[in-house]
């Protein structure tokens, strides 16, 4: 499945961001869907992960509440909706596909699309 991201950009701490990530193959409802993001220097963190239907979602510790994970499996598009932005929130965010229930680790993902920036200034 081709994956494309964006929504990424600069902005203030405690602001708000909209990532959007389109399938352009035809199985996107299939997936289970997910958000990774990797800052300089540090490992991948999976940030938010959605089941296929959208009925079950799992979030990072460090993103609990201020980021909303869902799809749109008629547009075939997932979204990550992040509010209350912190600096340390910056990092490049990927769009992945994978297992068909709520992913729980990055090896579940199979499919990746290209990065998109956010980068959170103080």
């Amino acid at each position: 499945v081709q994956l494309q991201a964006s929504g990424g950009g600069l902005v203030q701490a405690g602001g708000s961001l909209r990532l959007s990530c389109t399938s352009f193959g035809r199985t996107f409802s299939n997936y289970g869907m997910g958000w990774i993001r990797q800052a300089p220097g540090q490992d991948r963190e999976l940030v938010a992960a959605i089941a296929w239907r959208g009925g079950s979602t799992l979030y990072a510790d460090s993103v609990k509440g201020r980021f909303t994970i869902s799809r749109d499996n008629v547009k075939n598009t997932v979204y990550l909706q992040m509010n209350s932005l912190k600096p340390e929130d910056t990092a490049v965010y990927y769009c992945a596909a994978g297992v068909r229930g709520v992913a729980t680790m990055i090896s579940d993902f199979g499919s990746w699309g290209q990065g998109t920036l956010v980068t959170v200034s103080s």
